[in-house]
């Protein structure tokens, strides 16, 4: 059996793992099989604990740029072992790191290490709150912010495969400070502070989503949000958590030249391991103990491996600016080849794509939006992704996450997955 070995392991998960795994991204029930376990990766390929082997176009979720286990990441985590796991004091590298995210995304002034991007939305969150002394926060519908009470309001990726659009557990006082609004919707924005922008303390986005799948901001959208908030001295937030180091070295807002108050990081920050950072304006990072009133800490905070890891990468990509450019080339030629297999099998889909991240979309109408994506045949993506599978290619199991190419792609990865698309399309038409 190809996955026996998987599912021993996945029945034993069940017995001491609420559903098996412990993030509902990994579940695989949304495209109707259960998980493949993972024993090892290396560069782009995965082998899982039967030895099957897969091209990975997941990447532990975003992180892993530089695929598995890459020379430096390893190097450096592998010498930082050497002195010590952890502290729960400061570190030389944490300085070190932090000095690197400053200078390469410069709205960041100041910047605090935290373990997750979670942690980090969650901490920009209430620091926004406590500098402006107000409560509510614009969301946008699809945009997944990682588990906050306040931000599991129509969340995106997880949540939506689930077919749930709320949190059980998220007291209904919490989740009235947060109003959600369609993505790329300006005029819904104007609206929101025309009858709350004095109560507003902040926006929060994905500046490209990835949490409903790749979908990129309209043009205008983010120029405008800035204005917006400007105007209402409202903070704004780019949850930068996937697209941070991934569609460019300075994230999004360098793609796009709008600058936030506040920004989010996570994944690639870490190289693949848990790490994460918010920072922003000095003046607003300055409300953060224990400087000023806003509290928050982690002991964990700044673990040597996560920032060796993370310094390690981002180093290589400030001075590999060419990672960027093949990653753009091997993304369209992606984009491009599994449309064309899509077309030949006469299955109708359609596509988003920003640097290295990319979704393809089982309907017919372009995604701008949540409405859009939710147009999406779910029930024909669990059939490719088991025909993808089961010829050795490793998606996102959600239709409502995007795909991410790193540069151990190579040209003979991107054929054979275009090959593999053909006829996965044809089994599943």
């Amino acid at each position: 059996m190809r996955d026996a070995r998987s599912s021993a392991l996945f029945a034993k998960a069940r017995r001491v793992i609420p559903g098996g795994v412990n993030s509902p991204a990994r579940a695989f029930r949304a495209v109707g099989r259960e998980p493949v376990f993972i024993a090892r990766g290396e560069g782009c390929r995965m082998w899982d604990a039967d030895g099957n082997e897969y091209v990975d176009f997941v990447g532990s979720w975003g992180p892993l740029l530089l695929g598995h286990r890459h020379p430096e990441v390893v190097a450096a985590v592998r010498d930082a072992l050497e002195r010590g796991t952890s502290f729960g004091a400061p570190t030389e590298a944490e300085v070190e790191l932090a000095e690197l995210i400053t200078e390469v995304v410069p709205s960041m002034e100041t910047v605090r290490l935290v373990n997750s991007g979670t942690e980090a939305t969650m901490s920009a969150l209430r620091v926004a709150r406590g500098y402006t002394g107000r409560d509510l926060a614009v969301k946008f519908v699809g945009n997944y912010h990682g588990h906050v009470d306040s931000l599991l309001v129509k969340a995106g990726s997880g949540l939506a495969t689930l077919g749930i659009s709320d949190s059980a557990g998220v007291p209904g006082a919490v989740a009235s400070t947060t109003l959600a609004l369609q993505y790329n919707d300006i005029p819904a924005v104007h609206e929101a502070f025309d009858r709350h922008g004095d109560r507003i303390a902040a926006v929060i986005l994905e500046p490209v989503v990835g949490n409903m799948g790749c979908v990129p901001p309209e043009e205008g959208f983010l120029a405008r949000l800035r204005e917006v908030c400007s105007q209402n001295g409202t903070v704004l937030i780019f949850d930068e958590v996937m697209t941070g180091f991934r569609v460019a070295l300075g994230g999004a807002q360098s793609l796009f030249g709008v600058t936030p108050d506040m920004t989010t990081l996570g994944k690639v920050i870490g190289g693949g391991l848990p790490v994460g950072a918010f920072g922003g304006r000095r003046e607003i990072m300055d409300c953060v103990a224990p400087l000023g009133p806003v509290y928050q800490a982690g002991t964990l905070s700044g673990n040597p491996l996560a920032v060796a890891g993370g310094l390690a990468t981002l180093k290589h990509l400030r001075s590999h600016p060419e990672v960027y450019e093949r990653v753009e080339s091997v993304g369209a030629r992606l984009r491009a080849g599994v449309t064309e297999a899509a077309s030949s099998a006469g299955i109708t889909i359609t596509s988003n794509r920003v640097g290295s991240m990319l979704t393809f979309f089982f309907t017919n109408r372009k995604v701008r939006n949540w409405e859009d994506a939710a147009t999406c045949n779910t029930e024909a993506f669990g059939r490719y992704f088991r025909e993808m599978l089961d010829r050795g290619i490793y998606l996102p199991c959600s239709q409502y996450e995007a795909l991410f190419v790193s540069s151990c792609h190579g040209d003979g990865d991107i054929e054979r997955t275009v090959e593999a698309a053909g006829k996965a399309f044809r089994a599943a038409a």
